[in-house]
């Protein structure tokens, strides 16, 4: 795994876009990249559950749950199946759970907050779309790089 910061990437590539949001980092990778597959989102990870279970190919998974803390999209059981398929890592835009074990797992995790409660599976969210998030267009193939510094978006650069 290659080691890099935000700070120099962001200083090398100023075609780097930053994705504007304060997350917290969870997970044993303080540091991942990779291209992204998108998922939006409302309080049901069904599509979620899906993505984590097919081959990452060192893909990132970004979900878009529109910010809303009140359902967590992402818990320990998801996240070790992203990490068995070979996800680098999973931003959320929403809520995790199962914080403390998601920390032992080798995979990188960014979200804006956390929540005990699971989502209702309704099979309800639209995967592979292009999102627009902080007034950023954000399409599936798009690198995205985090660490704890924040999370940049934009073109394949060299680590």
């Amino acid at each position: 795994m290659t080691i890099f910061t935000t700070p120099d990437l962001s200083d090398l590539h100023p075609e780097l876009k930053h994705l504007s949001l304060q997350f917290r980092q969870f997970g044993l990778r303080q540091c991942f990249a990779g291209p992204i597959s998108t998922i939006a989102c409302h309080a049901d990870n069904s599509r979620v559950a899906e993505a984590v279970s097919e081959p990452g190919e060192g893909r990132v998974l970004l979900v878009d749950g529109a910010g809303a803390l009140h359902r967590s999209l992402l818990g320990d059981r998801l996240a070790q199946l992203a990490a068995d398929h070979r996800w680098a890592g999973v931003v959320v835009l929403g809520a995790i759970r199962d914080v403390e074990v998601i920390d032992d797992i080798d995979i990188g995790v960014q979200a804006l907050g956390v929540c005990p409660v699971k989502t209702e599976k309704r099979g309800a969210g639209e995967r592979d779309i292009t999102l627009t998030v902080c007034e950023m267009t954000i399409c599936p193939g798009d690198w995205l790089y985090a660490d704890r510094n924040g999370v940049l978006i934009g073109p394949q650069v060299a680590l």
